[in-house]
């Protein structure tokens, strides 16, 4: 709207053109603490999203030398229970 236009609007009509833009400001501000609430949302989610799989990485690192660690231990078994099979073989002889 120009100028000239604005100037032939009554006072009335002027009055309503300011609440309707102040109606539109309340509306689009509420819209706007909306869109950061889940913005904040979204951001914690990603954080969350991050610490989860920094943890499923560290977990599947325990549970890498953890199963290590029971390879190594049956086989010691095995071994063991071998050389006392042989052990005994040989005091039988």
């Amino acid at each position: 709207m120009t100028d000239k236009e604005l100037r032939r609007l009554s006072r009335r009509e002027l009055l309503e053109m300011l609440l309707a833009q102040v109606e539109e400001n309340e509306t689009l501000q509420k819209q706007l603490e909306e869109a950061n609430a889940e913005l904040s949302r979204r951001r914690i989610a990603l954080d969350k999203a991050g610490s989860i799989a920094e943890a499923a990485l560290a977990l599947s690192g325990v549970f890498e030398a953890a199963q290590t660690a029971a390879a190594l231990y049956l086989e010691n078994v095995k071994q063991t229970s071998s050389e006392r099979g042989s052990g005994k073989r040989a005091d039988n002889e």
